[in-house]
């Protein structure tokens, strides 16, 4: 049985939908609730695990949210 690993994300809302992105892996996935997307994102990581090797995991301990105006 492959380890079991913590899995950060973030979930913001794309009309009409909530986009849930994992920090660990460059994995995403969507969903109408952010339960769902939620859910799909944990179903779509564990498939990323299935075929990626396992160095492509990034632990993170601490996670921190900020908004910043950038020019561009």
């Amino acid at each position: 049985m492959p380890p079991m690993r913590t899995m950060k994300y973030c979930v913001y809302k794309e009309a009409p939908y909530y986009v849930a992105q994992c920090l660990n892996v460059d994995v995403s996935s969507f969903g109408n609730t952010v339960e769902e997307a939620v859910a799909n994102l944990k179903e779509a990581v564990e498939l990323h695990f299935e075929d990626a090797p396992a160095g492509d995991y990034q632990q993170i301990d601490e996670v921190l949210i900020g908004e910043s105006l950038v020019h561009g």
